[in-house]
């Protein structure tokens, strides 16, 4: 009795290219090939540093945002956040000036101050989520309200700023400071941005924050801590919030209602341009640094060659999220 012969499937599927994962990198490329076609300074080192430089600080946020969003969170008390750090880091460096002048126990104490402020933030943010039970939106949308009116009144309405010229000088090195060529702020960005792909995607945490963003109810059953989880991810953001506001402060010297307004949502797009899904479980840190990157180039691209108005960069970038987000609306 013969054997019945077998032929290989010539059906295999063939495999696709993810575009929630190459779809930014590929937008990113063909903006820039576009920019530079309609504008050769576009391609010269000091506008490309200009953008970098401008994205670090948004990306740097959004780079705690995404551990944020992958476990099924968000986070709009960021900028608020921003403008309350640097009031209170600007009001404490005033304060020790006088005794401890120019000196590194100065650059110190405000750094340290901004990440007292934050990692405070981030507990308390967690700490109401997972025991006091409310949803992350209502949490960080109250604090945000808070921590913006504690500023004003810090402020009196008006404006917090350095004292003495020789206080805005001494920070000045942390923004505008440039390495081996490159500004501070940039290689404060890809640290935070290796660090961050390393704790996602080689420690612990960040396998169980992917695990709670797919399945809260089934992470918890394989005994995951879940709530030990958000708070420490509410923290981390916290603290990316109070790096963006160490490097932001010397650049703009003070601190007023309209600091870090808006930050929030541009923190959020850029997570959602990179790819991380908006219902949690799955995102990466390469991709949110191309989602910032992508976002201010798209800003820079329209003022450089002037296609439209620059009071309509804001319409455009929003155009792109609901875009993405049309996208992503079946992906589990």
């Amino acid at each position: 009795m013969s054997q019945p012969k077998i032929t290989p499937s010539t059906n295999l599927t063939k495999p696709k290219l993810d575009l929630s994962s190459y779809g930014p990198f590929i937008g990113l490329i063909l903006l820039c090939v576009i920019g530079a076609i309609l504008n050769r300074d576009f391609a010269s080192w000091g506008n490309i540093s200009n953008v970098l430089t401008r994205t670090s600080l948004v990306g740097i946020i959004a780079i705690g945002a995404t551990f944020i969003i992958i476990s099924g969170g968000i986070d709009l008390s960021v900028g608020s956040l921003i403008a309350l750090q640097a009031g209170v880091m600007i009001l404490v460096l005033n304060a020790v000036f006088g005794t401890l002048g120019a000196s590194f126990a100065t650059i110190l104490i405000g750094i340290v101050t901004a990440l007292a402020v934050g990692f405070v933030a981030g507990l308390l943010h967690g700490f109401l989520i997972t025991k006091g039970r409310i949803e992350a939106f209502i949490v960080t949308l109250g604090t945000a309200a808070i921590y913006r009116a504690v500023l004003t009144q810090l402020a009196q309405g008006g404006t917090i700023t350095f004292t003495d010229p020789k206080l805005s000088s001494l920070f000045e090195p942390l923004y505008y400071g440039t390495p081996l060529g490159i500004p501070v702020p940039i290689l404060v960005f890809l640290a935070m941005a290796l660090i961050a792909g390393l704790l996602l995607n080689q420690t612990t945490f960040g396998r169980y924050v992917q695990a709670i963003g797919s399945n809260e109810q089934v992470s918890r059953y394989a005994a995951i801590n879940v709530d030990a989880v958000k708070i420490w991810a509410f923290v981390f953001q916290a603290l990316c919030v109070s790096i963006a506001t160490i490097l932001y402060v010397p650049r703009l010297g003070s601190a007023s209602n309209g600091t870090g307004l808006g930050w929030e949502l541009e923190a959020i797009a850029a997570v959602i341009i990179g790819g991380t899904a908006l219902k949690g479980g799955s995102g990466k840190i390469f991709g949110t640094v191309v989602g910032s990157i992508l976002l201010a180039t798209i800003g820079n691209v329209l003022n450089i060659t002037s296609l439209i108005s620059e009071y309509l960069n804001p319409a455009v970038q929003g155009v792109v999220v609901i875009v993405v987000a049309f996208l992503q609306r079946n992906r589990k």
